[in-house]
């Protein structure tokens, strides 16, 4: 069973303390399937409009920001949008890119507009970026699959997604797809090896991203983390695991 999690309160506490940047962590990925803004730039030209759904501290956006004619990042959370407002005054030379906070459920843009819709880990409404999509425009979403960190939730006992079957929220996104009117929807799946290097990587990984809910507000947290390090360090690191989805759709 699913454990819940208060994802509104947790995203505007670590978008206001640390975005969504996770490049501080010293970690090794092998066997990764693709990079997914990579993958959103392959699709996008120079004169496209591209909206990123969840986009965090705007750390991916403004990585890609000379790829598009128009950048919007959206973010449920006020803590993610100030963290990227932030961060898009510290660029300085991105005059393209432009943050709001807004519910995926409800977007706030007239039909047709965008060229290109992404959103990497987030929450989205197909039949909102149908709307917003142009006709023959692209949608990519990339997920956390289930079996995400599985080592990790086993330990715990809890995780964002123990007990659910694998698969599961790729086919309910593939079907939901479908019944939005998109056509030509593909999937990829990859589920790659990570070596963290120190405790701290991956204390920080589990502070603030949502695998354990409530992480640390138990004392037996720790003694489980510590276990947890002491059963799969090796030589390359503490070692879990990443797996990821990836769907595709046009309009």
């Amino acid at each position: 069973m699913k454990n819940n999690i208060d994802y509104a309160d947790f995203y505007e506490r670590v978008g206001r303390t640390n975005g969504w940047n996770f490049s501080s962590m010293n970690v090794v990925s092998e066997n990764i399937g693709w990079n997914f803004y990579e993958e959103v730039v392959r699709r996008t030209r120079s004169s496209d409009l591209l909206l990123d759904i969840g986009t965090g501290g705007g750390e991916a956006v403004l990585s890609i920001a000379g790829k598009a004619l128009l950048l919007v990042g959206i973010d449920l959370a006020q803590g993610m949008i100030e963290t990227a407002q932030q961060n898009l005054q510290t660029k300085g030379t991105h005059s393209n890119v432009r943050f709001l906070q807004m519910d995926a459920e409800k977007l706030a843009f007239p039909d047709s507009f965008f060229n290109v819709v992404s959103s990497r880990h987030s929450r989205f409404s197909a039949s909102e970026v149908f709307r917003v999509l142009d006709t023959g425009g692209i949608f990519l979403t990339q997920q956390v699959s289930e079996h995400d960190k599985s080592n990790i939730s086993e330990v715990f006992g809890r995780g964002q997604s123990l007990g659910i079957q694998p698969g599961t929220l790729m086919e309910r996104y593939k079907h939901e797809l479908h019944e939005a009117g998109f056509h030509d929807i593909q999937a990829r799946e990859y589920d790659a090896i990570e070596y963290y290097a120190t405790p701290d990587d991956l204390l920080f990984l589990l502070t603030h991203a949502p695998i354990i809910p409530g992480f640390g507000e138990t004392a037996s947290d720790l003694e489980r983390f510590q276990q947890f390090v002491e059963t799969y360090r090796c030589d390359q690191g503490i070692r879990t695991n990443s797996a990821r989805f990836m769907l595709t759709a046009r309009k």
